[in-house]
């Protein structure tokens, strides 16, 4: 009687083209050994990362904020359990939203962003970070600058001769900005009669006694490092 011959064992297919590794490959024993280390590293720093208070690692410093732009605030802390971040203005707590961003960058960075500059920006900014072992905080400023402009330019005004005539305008400016009054052209120059002040949002130039020769075109004119502005005004004497 003849035996049946033995049967073959399935071969298996070949992988495609690229998707075999060569554990042997120098370079992928490189890449192994970093994976490797890179968990150790990211385990050891977990296992050593103890429950306490949070800290200040790295303060916030103070920034620069240009009108119309946005400003960012950084601080790196410590803390272990997570905390609870609160950032305040001035001693007035900001809520996350359109205008204050509260940005979490990696487990120990955090940030604050202002949006939309503005000189009501300006101020004392603080951070408190809180978590059930104590908390800690930190400030800083943000100062912010402003092109210097004329938000409301002097009216046109009419008078009676002896009377006495006023011209206001209301002004900003980050820096505070140089301000002038000229007359048809010329500086003012200013004496008990003629004479202007300046406020920190507002300059009125004043003319006692108000003569004929007192009519003529005014103008203000407001300038600083970012910026100028300047606003007309009509005055006739009769």
């Amino acid at each position: 009687m003849s035996k049946a011959a033995p049967a073959k064992k399935p071969v298996a297919a070949a992988p495609p083209p690229g998707c075999t590794l060569d554990i042997n490959d120098p370079q992928v024993q490189s890449a192994a050994i970093r994976i490797q280390a890179s968990y150790r590293g990211h385990r050891s720093r977990k296992e050593l990362r103890e429950k306490g208070p949070p800290r200040v690692l790295e303060p916030l410093k103070d920034v620069v904020l240009i009108e119309g732009s946005a400003a960012k605030l950084t601080c790196r802390i410590s803390a272990f359990p997570d905390p609870f971040i609160r950032w305040s203005k001035d001693g007035k707590e900001l809520c996350d939203g359109p205008k204050y961003r509260y940005v979490f960058e990696d487990p120990d960075v955090v940030a604050l962003v202002v949006r939309d500059g503005e000189l009501a920006d300006l101020g004392q900014y603080s951070i408190n970070v809180t978590n059930p072992f104590g908390q800690c905080s930190d400030s800083a400023r943000i100062l912010v600058e402003v092109p210097a402009k004329i938000q409301k330019g002097p009216d046109n005004t009419k008078a009676r001769k002896g009377a006495t005539v006023t011209l206001t305008a209301e002004i900003l400016g980050e820096p505070a900005p140089d301000v002038g009054w000229t007359k048809d052209g010329e500086d003012i120059e200013e004496d008990d009669r003629v004479f202007f002040e300046i406020g920190s949002t507002t300059t009125t130039l004043t003319i006692r006694r108000a003569t004929p020769q007192d009519s003529g075109k005014y103008e203000v004119y407001v300038e600083n490092s970012l910026g100028m502005d300047q606003s007309f005004a009509r005055v006739d004497v009769a």
